[in-house]
């Protein structure tokens, strides 16, 4: 069973607040998994992420969703991960995959079309981010809002 410490949502994926003040906050986090089609396929993105994830100490892999999927289950015990995807959508095939998740933090959600505002200013959501993140909670993963390690966590119940 892979030690996913923390399953992060943030449109940023890999930045210097996910990089230094998470996995800081994480014990033991030695590994950031970032899960997403797009990161796995762009260098560029990829050289920016390793810079922050080196600075925090970490090491750092690029899968796409289908990938992590296959391969979580391979981690070493030494992994101790925090595993960052962009959107819910991301997050509900990871776990309707089989990938062991058991808490879902919301980060960073940019504004888009057709988005509204949450509890928290950086968090904007559609109705399919809505229905993708009840179907995680659904799963039995525990859902929350928390923008910064030190902030409030805010339950996510639409």
């Amino acid at each position: 069973m892979p030690d996913i410490l923390l399953t992060r949502i943030d449109n940023r994926l890999v930045h210097g607040q996910v990089g230094v003040a998470w996995t800081s906050a994480l014990a033991g986090c030695n590994l950031i998994v970032v899960a997403d089609d797009l990161a796995a396929q762009d260098p560029l993105q990829q050289s920016l992420m390793t810079a922050t994830a080196r600075n925090a100490g970490c090491g750092i892999r690029f899968f796409s969703l289908d990938k992590t999927i296959s391969v979580i289950h391979k981690a070493s015990a030494s992994q101790h991960i925090f595993l960052v995807v962009r959107d819910p959508q991301g997050a509900r095939k990871l776990v309707e995959g089989g990938v062991p998740i058991d808490k879902l933090c919301i980060g960073n959600m940019h504004v888009g079309p057709g988005k509204t505002i949450t509890k928290e200013a950086h968090v904007y959501m559609d109705d399919q981010d809505r229905e993708d993140l009840r179907a995680i909670r659904a799963k039995g993963v525990d859902v929350y809002i928390q923008i910064a390690p030190g902030d409030r966590k805010l339950s996510f119940n639409d």
